[in-house]
């Protein structure tokens, strides 16, 4: 928690980023290398799906990693309205338009994997919906925190919306057992254990890991871009 709390001020998080980033982008693109060409080179072709399940390791890391980072976006909202974390606000700004990029590929490697499965693009049931809302409020979040003049009065809108928002991601998780659904059910995170051949799944979580360390790397990096905008509007207003 000492750790934290010191890396609450904006300059010593600036100064830990610099520090981190550069090896951080190194281990991310050998990952990244690696993944993709374990999974749409080495791994075998679903007996059922055929070469069409290697969508998947873009789309289900994707999916996953969209809704952690709404969550991680509500942590946030949280902190700069229950403690005023100096850097929640800075943070959120920059993890939204991350989140909102992996809420999109998922969206659209979701389509093109559900047109030979499904034999359309887009169906409107509980879980494609509930994910296409996850988007619309990762847009909504860019939106209102850029909606005001005073961007302090901006983070704390677009705080709101993100903890009050937070409700969709378990609705997004669950819909499958609450609903039917022409999406399929969890084969990963279940309580038997996993449904998917080690062939397919260790590429899959590999995958998962390189796009995990691809989004952290994305939100260190536009936060220090927050803060010297942030530094620079205050240096504005002061002049």
């Amino acid at each position: 928690m000492a750790d934290l709390h010191f890396l609450a001020n904006p300059a010593r998080f600036r100064r830990f980023s610099q520090r981190v980033l550069p090896a951080l982008w190194i281990v991310t693109a050998l990952a990244l290398v690696v993944g993709l060409y374990w999974g749409l080179v080495i791994a075998p072709p679903d007996y059922q799906q055929g070469d069409t399940v290697r969508i998947m390791f873009l789309h289900v890391p994707t999916a996953s990693l969209s809704m952690g980072g709404y969550l991680l976006l509500a942590a946030l909202g949280a902190s700069l309205l229950v403690w005023r974390h100096p850097l929640a606000g800075l943070m959120a700004r920059a993890t939204a338009p991350v989140g909102a990029t992996y809420a999109a590929v998922c969206l659209i490697t979701g389509s093109l994997w559900g047109r030979p499965m499904w034999g359309t693009y887009w169906v409107w049931d509980a879980r494609l919906t509930s994910f296409l809302l996850l988007f619309f409020l990762y847009l909504g979040h860019i939106a209102l925190s850029r909606a005001y003049d005073d961007s302090e009065r901006g983070d704390r809108a677009a705080a709101i919306l993100a903890v009050v928002g937070a409700i969709n991601v378990p609705i997004i998780k669950f819909s499958v057992d609450w609903w039917n659904t022409l999406h399929q059910p969890d084969s990963i995170m279940r309580l038997g254990g996993p449904t998917i051949d080690p062939s397919l799944l260790w590429p899959l979580l590999w995958m998962m890991g390189a796009l995990a360390l691809l989004f952290v790397a994305l939100v260190l990096m536009r936060t220090e871009t927050e803060i010297d905008r942030r530094r620079l509007e205050i240096s504005e207003n002061q002049d």
